[in-house]
């Protein structure tokens, strides 16, 4: 689903990413940890088409296209979905509006015409139901005045209606109490399924004890330096990152 080879990149003529290999097929749970500065959040900029970030070297292919061809809104369209570390507030638009421009665009994008209201309210309505979310959070406007457990449940509800092929969580975890990560994690492993493929960004071992990996990276000064099971994530827990 995801290849990536060679991947170099920076920002400001800095290069942060310094040769990243990473394959992630459907059905795949992968997480990449690492410490604070080695480019965790600068990989997923890159996949996602941030602007500021330039690629010098290397690919980046989705289903066999060629990502850095794709402008953001691209990437978007063909199925791929970020979760930010800290999601913007955008007063006066409520949460179900913002959700049918999304989903218009999508389908826009694919040559459908737009959905219809009585289609909409349906999805909303089972996705809600899903995510145990309450039909008056829907009227509220983006991220205004939300707690931090709150942004994340409206992103993973964002999530669950868009219905991306493959979901980028950026250190979505920072921050949060346990009843947030739970919020998260149980929103990923609901929608989770053989057609779509998860990538969380993490410092912390702790959200994986919720959203279990089949496979952990370790992203060290722009450079996986090691890979394995979801017990790697456990003793990178116990050792840190020294011993790497």
């Amino acid at each position: 689903m995801l290849s990536i080879k060679n991947l170099h990149a920076g920002i400001d003529g800095k290069e942060i990413l310094k040769g990243i290999n990473l394959e992630i097929k459907k059905g795949e749970i992968h997480a990449i940890m690492g410490p604070n500065g080695g480019g965790k959040s600068t990989l997923s900029n890159v996949i996602t088409g941030r602007e500021d970030y330039v690629v010098t070297d290397g690919s980046i292919y989705f289903e066999g296209k060629d990502l850095l061809e794709l402008a953001p809104e691209e990437r978007a369209n063909a199925g791929i979905f970020m979760s930010f570390q800290y999601p913007v507030e955008i007063p006066g638009v409520s949460v179900s509006n913002f959700l049918k421009a999304a989903v218009n665009a999508n389908r826009k994008a694919q040559g459908l015409e737009d959905i219809s209201a009585k289609e909409f309210l349906k999805t909303v309505k089972e996705k809600a139901e899903l995510l145990d979310i309450k039909k008056d959070f829907l009227s509220r406007s983006l991220n205004e005045g939300f707690s931090g457990g709150e942004k994340k449940r409206n992103e993973i509800f964002q999530m669950a209606v868009l219905n991306p092929k493959m979901t980028l969580l950026d250190e979505t975890d920072s921050g949060l109490d346990i009843d947030a990560l739970r919020i998260v994690a149980h929103g990923v492993n609901k929608l989770k399924s053989p057609d779509n493929a998860v990538l969380v960004i993490t410092h912390y071992q702790r959200l994986l004890e919720y959203i279990i990996p089949d496979f952990v990276h370790v992203l060290i000064d722009g450079k996986i330096v090691k890979s394995g099971t979801k017990e790697l994530a456990l003793e990178l827990e116990e050792k840190g990152y020294d011993w790497l």
